[in-house]
């Protein structure tokens, strides 16, 4: 199955998210390695953002609660059996 957000496939969940949100997924998690001024940048351009739409945050809950409720087999846990423990035979004899 496919998923469209507008015209764009989305092809991964990072592409969903980012397509949702109008914006990369990475602007608000940051990337591993990014240096204090990278991160301070982001941070920025994040703030700009929310300065910009005030309803962001509650429109983000909104598509998430939406998601979760559209699919809800998406949170279907199945627990995985644990192997049984394999034991060693205890050794007999003597040690050389």
């Amino acid at each position: 199955m496919r998923t469209y957000i507008g015209r764009q496939q989305a092809v991964s969940a990072e592409d969903f998210a980012e397509l949702a949100l109008g914006t990369p997924v990475e602007l608000w998690l940051g990337v591993e390695g990014e240096s204090e001024e990278e991160r301070a940048a982001r941070e920025d351009a994040a703030r700009d953002i929310l300065a910009d739409n005030p309803t962001f945050p509650d429109d983000l809950v909104r598509i998430a609660a939406q998601a979760i409720e559209d699919n809800p087999d998406l949170f279907d846990v199945v627990a995985l059996v644990r192997p049984a423990a394999r034991r060693r035979a205890a050794r007999k004899g003597v040690a050389a």
